[in-house]
């Protein structure tokens, strides 16, 4: 070997050490980098014209485990679907609060009986009769209140769609612009693996957002597909189209064309909105637009049903003829059961037993239609609307019947059993996240090995560094000949 082919071996051999300190250094001070890939240096054995020419970096190679991070974006979106989920149906449930909280419904439907019973046993003290307006109204109150909660958690659930497909939009772009630019380093000849670390978290925040597959193609672009076969990017970035409603009323259905669904391209996602865009993020928030809180909404209306016509019963008043709206009243009008339909939000005290409105407090007293004043210490008619609270009865066959409080702790365990069964699936969610987080973590940059290749890259620095030294030596040598 000629002293001119030893000096290029050891140049050689020092250029590839400086690259390898230099990708160590990277996966040192990245090691707690979310999204970043280990890198290695890829070397070879250099020659020209059959003889050594030391050694050749070929290029950097960036290590992740595809498929565990395939899972684990699943996971992703398996966690921010039960996480939107459980957070909206505790919600609900402290808005309806259990029955033996003061303040919830059941609590104030207590207040109510207590108070009817007092004054059934003082029927001329209108201090007692007041008092059984005002618990009146503090059940109609608590019973609308919970159903705006829902209708503006429905709004929020809504907003969140919009802000989700404004993001996942975006987000593609991103992607569909990085794939340009990776490709184009490559061809070039330069390391694309920054730009790579920076699409690995734009496609993980994707995922988040709607479950996805991640496909290699040529180049080092890749292609995105949700796990239900819809193509979000392949070459170029679909477009998911969606319009938020400014206001949302209990009346307000996909079904109805009141409320807008998903679209890709251009055309609808599917009948319920979603289509292949299933999962994630956006799917809990348009499922619980559409399907979980109106469900609750159903709830709180049957709750509502079940108090006006307990009371709108002439064998409770007798002094009501048959469609004549009782104590309790669909903003002033009778129950119609065909239009049950909100009317959590629309009950309200009948304006004939309230002084503030023109009415009276004996009729609290005398029946809610009663014309003229009856005799201060009659109590039978404040009997008969606490024993309507009391009667075993169901508006609907398909539901079992109950006492009015009996009603509101049905609907109360059902919410409560939502919320129970969305933080049971939020704890499944979030344990095989981070199990598989944790996992791909242990993956990535092993700080020990690390180190380890650092002292033998600078061993190996050190001994190129000598046969510089030594041929610098040789070649004096000759010079003093």
């Amino acid at each position: 070997m000629s002293i001119s082919q030893s000096l290029t071996n050891a140049l050689s051999g020092l250029t590839a050490n400086a690259r390898m300190a230099e990708v160590v250094s990277s996966n040192l001070s990245n090691a707690l980098t979310d999204g970043y890939g280990r890198r290695s240096v890829e070397l070879s054995a250099q020659t020209i014209g059959g003889s050594s020419a030391g050694v050749k970096v070929d290029g950097i190679q960036r290590h992740v485990d595809r498929g565990l991070m395939s899972e684990r974006r699943l996971a992703d979106a398996g966690m921010a679907s039960a996480d939107r989920t459980a957070a909206t149906l505790t919600k609900v449930e402290a808005a309806f609060s259990p029955p033996d909280d003061p303040s919830g419904l059941g609590g104030r439907l207590v207040a109510l009986e207590t108070a009817m019973n007092a004054a059934a046993a003082d029927p001329a003290s209108d201090q007692r009769l007041g008092l059984v307006l005002t618990r009146l109204n503090e059940v109609t109150t608590t019973l609308s209140q919970a159903a705006r909660t829902v209708q503006s958690l429905r709004q929020q659930a809504d907003a969140d769609v919009g802000r989700d497909v404004a993001t996942l939009n975006a987000s593609l772009q991103q992607v569909e612009r990085l794939n340009a630019d990776i490709s184009r380093m490559g061809t070039l000849g330069q390391d694309p693996s920054a730009l790579m670390d920076q699409r690995q978290q734009v496609i993980d925040r994707i995922g988040t957002i709607v479950p996805i597959r991640e496909v290699q193609q040529p180049q080092g672009k890749v292609a995105l597909w949700t796990t239900s076969g819809a193509q979000l990017l392949d070459g170029k970035a679909a477009q998911i189209g969606f319009a938020t409603t400014p206001t949302i009323t209990a009346d307000m259905t996909l079904a109805s064309g009141g409320l807008q669904g998903l679209t890709l391209n251009g055309l609808s996602a599917g009948p319920n909105g979603l289509g292949r865009l299933a999962g994630g993020s956006l799917g809990a928030s348009l499922a619980l637009r559409d399907d979980q809180l109106v469900t609750a909404q159903t709830g709180l209306d049957q709750v509502a049903a079940d108090l006006i016509t307990r009371f709108a019963d002439p064998a409770v008043d007798p002094t009501l003829a048959a469609g004549d709206p009782g104590l309790l009243t669909d903003r002033g009008a009778a129950h119609d059961p065909a239009d049950i339909v909100g009317l959590s939000q629309r009950i309200s005290v009948n304006a004939s037993v309230d002084p503030g409105r023109g009415g009276a407090l004996s009729r609290l007293r005398d029946g809610v239609q009663a014309t003229a004043a009856g005799a201060i210490g009659q109590s039978a008619q404040l009997n008969r609307f606490s024993d309507a609270l009391q009667a075993q009865r169901s508006i609907d066959p398909a539901i079992v019947s109950g006492s009015a409080l009996g009603q509101v702790s049905r609907v109360a365990d059902l919410f409560a059993t939502a919320r129970l069964n969305g933080e049971q699936a939020q704890g499944f969610a979030a344990a095989r996240h981070d199990s598989l987080k944790a996992a791909e973590l242990a993956t990535g940059v092993d700080s020990d090995a690390e180190l380890q290749t650092l002292l033998r890259v600078e061993q190996a620095y050190a001994a190129n560094a000598k046969v510089l030294d030594t041929i610098q030596s040789l070649i004096q040598r000759l010079m003093e000949i």
